[in-house]
């Protein structure tokens, strides 16, 4: 065999084994990322299920123990997984839109019992209704849930419920005929007053009830 022959086949060899390599890496790393993913929408599926039992107790308790303090914080914990799996498997990926849709009508259910405590018993919670869009059509959108982050990890009892304007879901849909929302992102209703459009961090703390960041301590449901 002649010394270009035999090259060309050492050659041939490598490039085999090479393909070959990265091909188990990637179905490898396929695989683990299906069993991680199935393991979050396990999980997910889970927490849907206890906070919306936790939901229906909250609703019959009286109002010295009735608080939703506890479930905002697991709603934050909920978003943080849902927004990894989106990272994941992308905002179009329709496992993930069934999550966010799931996702967002506990956050609805959440403001709704909100709303109903500080009715019935007196409360006066600082809720903040965050749209937004991930579509394309939305350029100040990432910087407004930045900045919602920093004030959901500051003031931890501040009440923020981001929903995906764009979602097809009924009962979003419905909230957001009911609380007369231009199409004009992002948007804000901050303890019942619109705003629109972000600027910076500072301008969108103006927006706040005097001394509401002061007092109180937001949580998020998920940019």
């Amino acid at each position: 065999m002649s010394l270009l022959a035999r090259n060309t086949l050492i050659a041939l060899g490598i490039t085999v084994v090479l393909v070959g390599t990265v091909a188990y890496a990637v179905n490898y790393l396929n695989q683990q990322r299906v069993v991680e993913l199935s393991a979050i929408e396990d999980q997910l599926s889970i927490d849907t299920l206890s906070l919306d039992t936790q939901f229906s107790l909250l609703e019959t308790a009286p109002c010295d123990t009735a608080s939703s303090t506890d479930l905002t914080g697991e709603l934050t914990d909920l978003g943080n997984r849902l927004s990894y799996a989106e990272s994941q498997l992308g905002s179009a990926n329709a496992e993930v839109i069934r999550l966010k849709e799931q996702y967002s009508l506990l956050e609805i259910r959440d403001y709704l019992i909100t709303k109903q405590l500080a009715a019935a018993c007196g409360t006066k919670p600082v809720t903040v209704l965050y749209f937004y869009s991930n579509a394309g059509d939305c350029a100040d959108c990432a910087k407004a849930g930045y900045a919602l982050s920093y004030l959901r990890d500051a003031y931890p009892q501040l009440r923020v419920y981001s929903f995906d304007y764009n979602l097809n879901l009924g009962a979003l849909k419905t909230l957001i005929t009911v609380e007369k929302l231009r199409d004009a992102l992002p948007a804000f209703i901050i303890n019942g007053k619109h705003y629109y459009g972000f600027t910076s961090l500072a301008d969108l703390e103006k927006n706040f009830p005097k001394g509401a960041l002061a007092t109180t301590t937001a949580t998020s449901s998920r940019p």
